[in-house]
């Protein structure tokens, strides 16, 4: 069965930097994209970065130069380094993994089969 297991979340002041882990189990995820996604209260799950089968990294354009996606696919275990973080990054970080297939559809949360249970990132001074 495969698991995604988050952590690294926390309260951190605006400006800050905070590192999201996930850790992948039950499966070799080399064949898969990886991607993050948040969901703030009253708004949709939204996506944030992805990492494909093949090594590329998307951004969502409100994260674009603040945010880092990485992968060490010894550990299967993907990163989201989160620097200058802004009140409105406020949310539950969501791990998810698909078989990696087509890139034009990677943001959408609707084509990714497994998701982790999530990790709160809260930005405020």
């Amino acid at each position: 069965q495969v698991q995604l297991v988050e952590s690294g979340g926390g309260l951190v002041q605006p400006g800050g930097s905070l590192r999201l882990s996930c850790v992948a189990s039950g499966r070799t995820f080399s064949s898969y994209d990886m991607g993050w996604f948040r969901q703030a209260p009253g708004k949709e799950r939204e996506f944030v970065a992805a990492t494909s089968w093949s090594l590329t990294s998307y951004y969502a354009d409100s994260v674009k130069g603040r945010f880092t996606i990485s992968g060490d696919n010894a550990k299967n275990t993907v990163f989201l380094q989160m620097n200058s973080l802004k009140p409105e990054d406020t949310a539950v970080y969501y791990c998810a993994a698909r078989v990696g297939r087509n890139v034009w559809l990677i943001r959408f949360p609707r084509e990714y089969e497994y998701w982790g249970q999530g990790t709160q990132v809260t930005v405020s001074s």
